[in-house]
C-alpha cells in the first residue's frame, strides 16, 4: 500500500478541505441562505437530527463552516472543530457547554479581558466560582489544583505583556485533578505553537485576528476531540453565536495565506523589538523571541515562532505616552492585531474602563505600556517610525 506522507502546515492551509469541495469553481463558493430545502421527508428528518449538519440551517452549521473548522482542526493536531461568531463566541461556548453549577476554574491573572469577565462575573451568577493566579508561577496552579477544578483555561502568550505560561506542566497538573484544559491560542497561531502537543484538551482562536489577518471580520473556532466538539455545537446553537457565511467566506480566504504572513511577522517583529530595546527611550520590551525576555528558554521550548505582539514600556509618562502612540505613521492606533497593518495601542488607556487602577496593576498594565502588533510593513519603516516617535520623547 502507497504510503501518503503528512502534508506540511503551508500545504493544509490550501488542501486540508479539499475533500470538502463542491463544484468546479477554484475558490469556494458561498452559500448563501440561511436555510437549505430537502429532497424529500427522509432527507428533511436526516437534516433536522443529525449533529453539526451543514445544509439543514445555518444556525447549526454551514458547508464553509466545515472547511475552516477542518482546516484549523489539521494545523492544531485535533479530530475536528467548531466555528463561532467572535473569539468570544467561541471560548463562551466552551464555558457555558462544559461547566455547571458548582464547578470551579482555575485561570491565569491575565487573560483577554473577556475572558476574564466571564470568568469573574457572568459565570458567578450561575454559581461557578474561578480562581486567578499568576501564569508564570506552575507552583501557584499546583496550589490552586490542590482543589477540585472542573476546568483550567489558559493563555500563552498573554496580553498585552507577553507573558508564558507552561501548558506542559500545567497541563499535566490540571489532568491529575481531573480538569479539562482550554488554552486561548490566539497570539501564537497553530504555526507557531501546537498546546494539544502539549498536553491542552481544547484550542481556542480570535479567527478575527491572524487566522482572518486582514481585520475585515470577526470570527472565532474551537478544537479537540469530535465528542467534545458535538456537546459544543449543541450549546452553541442555543447561544445563536453563528458566523454569517460571508465573514466564514473571508475567513477561509484569508487563511490561505497564514503561513506566510505569520513568517513574514516572525521575523519583522523580532527587528523591531532588537531595535526598539536599544532605544534610550524604552525601559524594555516584552516579547519571548528577545534573549532579555525572562521566559524566553520556555519560548523556546514550547513554541516554534514568537508571533507579532510585543508589550513596550516606556520612559515617559501617560500622557508622553499617549502622544508618542498617537503621533506615530504607519502603525495604526486601534485595538486588535494580527492583522496585515501594524497597530498600536496604550495599554492604559484601552483597558482603564475595563479595569480600575488596582486591577491595573495586578495585570502589569503600567501608565507607561504600550501594545505594539506588527503588520507586513517592511521592519525598516516600521522602525524608523518608531524611532522617530521615541526620539520626542522626554525622560519621565
Amino acid at each position: 500500500m502507497t504510503h501518503t506522507p503528512p502534508l506540511h502546515p503551508d500545504s493544509l492551509l490550501l488542501h486540508a478541505d479539499d475533500a470538502l469541495h463542491e463544484g468546479s469553481s477554484v475558490t469556494p463558493m458561498i452559500p448563501w441562505s440561511a436555510t437549505f430545502s430537502a429532497e424529500d421527508a427522509q432527507a428533511f428528518a436526516r437534516m433536522a437530527s443529525e449533529p453539526m449538519h451543514e445544509r439543514y440551517y445555518t444556525r447549526y452549521g454551514n458547508p464553509l463552516h466545515r472547511r475552516i473548522a477542518r482546516i484549523v482542526a489539521d494545523l492544531e493536531g485535533a479530530e475536528t472543530g467548531l466555528v463561532a461568531a467572535s473569539g468570544m463566541g467561541a471560548i463562551s461556548t466552551v464555558a457555558l457547554g462544559l461547566l455547571k453549577q458548582g464547578d470551579r476554574v482555575v485561570a491565569q491573572r491575565n487573560h483577554y479581558m473577556g475572558t476574564t469577565k466571564l470568568l469573574s462575573e457572568l459565570l458567578a451568577r450561575f454559581g461557578v466560582s474561578a480562581e486567578f493566579v499568576d501564569q508564570t508561577d506552575t507552583d501557584a496552579f499546583a496550589r490552586a489544583l490542590a482543589r477540585p477544578a472542573a476546568m483550567v483555561m489558559l493563555e500563552s502568550p498573554t496580553n498585552p505583556d507577553c507573558s508564558l505560561t507552561d501548558l506542559a506542566a500545567v497541563a499535566a497538573l490540571a489532568h491529575a485533578a481531573g480538569a479539562t484544559v482550554v488554552v486561548d491560542n490566539t497570539f501564537a497561531t497553530p504555526l507557531n505553537q501546537r498546546p494539544l502537543a502539549l498536553g491542552a484538551d481544547l484550542v481556542v482562536h480570535s479567527a478575527t485576528k491572524y487566522l482572518g489577518g486582514h481585520h475585515d471580520l470577526t470570527a472565532g473556532v474551537v478544537v479537540g476531540d469530535a465528542a467534545t466538539i458535538e456537546r459544543l455545537w449543541s450549546t452553541q446553537i442555543v447561544l445563536g453565536a453563528t458566523l454569517s457565511p460571508m465573514d466564514a467566506w473571508l475567513l477561509l480566504r484569508g487563511m490561505r495565506t497564514l503561513s506566510v504572513r505569520v513568517r513574514r511577522i516572525n521575523e519583522s517583529a523580532l527587528a523591531v523589538a532588537q531595535a526598539l530595546a536599544a532605544h534610550p527611550s524604552v525601559a524594555s520590551v516584552s516579547y519571548p523571541g528577545l534573549a532579555s525576555h525572562p521566559q524566553h528558554a520556555l519560548a523556546r521550548r514550547q513554541m516554534s515562532g514568537f508571533g507579532g505582539v510585543m508589550g513596550l514600556r516606556l520612559r515617559a509618562g501617560y500622557d508622553d505616552t499617549a502622544r508618542f502612540v498617537a503621533g506615530l505613521r504607519l502603525p495604526q492606533h486601534a485595538v486588535s492585531l494580527g492583522g496585515v497593518e501594524s497597530l498600536i495601542v496604550h495599554a492604559a488607556a484601552m483597558w482603564a474602563g475595563t479595569l480600575d487602577d488596582a486591577g491595573m496593576r495586578l495585570a502589569g498594565i503600567e501608565p507607561e505600556l504600550v501594545r505594539l502588533s506588527v503588520g507586513l510593513e517592511h521592519p525598516d519603516d516600521l522602525i524608523a517610525d518608531l524611532t522617530r516617535g521615541l526620539d520626542t520623547l522626554r525622560p519621565a
